[in-house]
């Protein structure tokens, strides 16, 4: 990715993403590592990983009801590079919505080890396919409602992504080469009050 216009540290920078997904046997996991390249500056990093157990795959019972297809047990662990690590738990509910791959939605205890006592946080993540003509996109993304911890303010991330699949726009396999935008919208950044970020961001993706 390639962005600029940051509200925090330097204007312009480039982000290399990795990411890996996962279904086993009890639930599912997601993880990736942020390598952040800010012009003219040293490099950094941000990493989180999220274990998920499934209640409906842990007990051999039917969890869903409604649009709800299963209730889980939720976890995040965060660390970026000279800060503390930070801890969620809680639950999360992934939903069965027409047009939408997937759409969950998580709801947290986050404790930050840098920062005394607790606070909440729910976390939204989408992905749905789009086809226009012999086009294909994806809508994905995510969002982070965070309430108030010790001296960090509540603070709110939303990151929506349109992304077009070039592989199958030239003829290669479909699903596997993207080219889009990201926008990035973080109000109270990293829990500071009147540091608010609005920020497109070029984003090249490729999936293994």
């Amino acid at each position: 990715m390639r962005g600029h216009d940051y509200e925090l540290g330097k204007r312009q920078r480039s982000i290399v993403t990795v990411e890996h997904a996962n279904a086993w046997k009890y639930g599912d996991n997601f993880a990736f590592v942020d390598f952040i390249f800010p012009d003219g500056k040293d490099s950094a990093y941000y990493i989180e990983i999220s274990p998920r157990l499934s209640l409906s795959k842990m007990t051999g019972k039917d969890f869903s009801f409604g649009i709800v297809k299963d209730v889980l047990i939720s976890t995040t662990f965060e660390k970026g590079r000279g800060q503390g690590p930070q801890y969620l738990y809680g639950g999360a509910v992934n939903l069965d919505i027409p047009s939408f791959r997937f759409l969950s939605i998580n709801a947290y205890v986050h404790d930050s080890t840098q920062l005394d006592g607790q606070t909440w946080q729910s976390t939204v993540a989408w992905n749905s396919p789009i086809k226009i003509g012999n086009e294909k996109f994806v809508f994905e993304g995510f969002s982070d409602f965070q309430g108030r911890e010790d001296t960090s303010h509540a603070n709110q991330l939303i990151v929506p992504r349109f992304l077009w699949d070039a592989g199958n726009a030239g003829g290669f396999e479909a699903n596997k080469f993207f080219i889009g935008m990201e926008y990035q919208y973080w109000h109270n950044k990293f829990g500071i009050r009147g540091k608010t970020e609005s920020v497109p961001q070029l984003q090249l993706k490729r999936a293994l």
